[in-house]
């Protein structure tokens, strides 16, 4: 699977929320409260998410930059999510541990995610989702950057890190 994503600052997160839903095909999935466990590898990023909503193991890859930027997954659902973090951590090192409440929205192929983390703020991710692996990447880009225009999202707020590098 891969996804064109972007991730960015969110001051005024009750702005967004009205527009996401104001638009035609809205789906809000609910609010997840998330712990993402990050394990050391030799390259990507590996954490196991576990949510009220979303569980499940993730593997991925992308650059660090403050831009839409192209991320390969690979996604394994969890059912039972103890068992597996009990192999995970007795394998690998626990890298980090981010905790967050994340509000979750779907238009068609786009994933919309309102994300509160204690200390650091509200940020917001865009995932226009392939998950055939057949799309071509510059119109999920396109979609990405209309849903920024649409958010009143400004490059100055766009984020360069994961959410594991900025809890250090």
């Amino acid at each position: 699977m891969k996804n064109v994503e972007i991730k960015a600052k969110c001051p005024n997160p009750a702005q967004v929320r009205s527009l996401l839903l104001g638009q035609e095909g809205i789906h809000f999935a609910g609010t997840d409260w998330q712990t993402d466990t990050y394990f050391e590898v030799p390259e990507g990023r590996l954490k196991l998410r576990e949510g009220n909503i979303e569980r499940s193991l993730i593997f991925y890859r992308r650059e660090n930059q403050a831009a839409a930027r192209r991320s390969d997954v690979l996604l394994y659902p969890a059912t039972d999510i103890q068992a597996l973090k009990n192999l995970l951590e007795a394998a690998l090192p626990v890298l980090r541990v981010v905790k967050k409440s994340r509000e979750i929205y779907f238009i068609g192929q786009t994933k919309f995610h309102l994300d509160t983390l204690e200390d650091l703020g509200t940020f917001l991710e865009i995932e226009v989702i392939d998950a055939s692996g057949e799309e071509q990447e510059e119109p999920m880009r396109q979609l990405c950057q209309s849903y920024l225009e649409l958010l009143g999202v400004r490059p100055e707020q766009f984020l360069d890190k994961s959410y594991s590098d900025m809890v250090i």
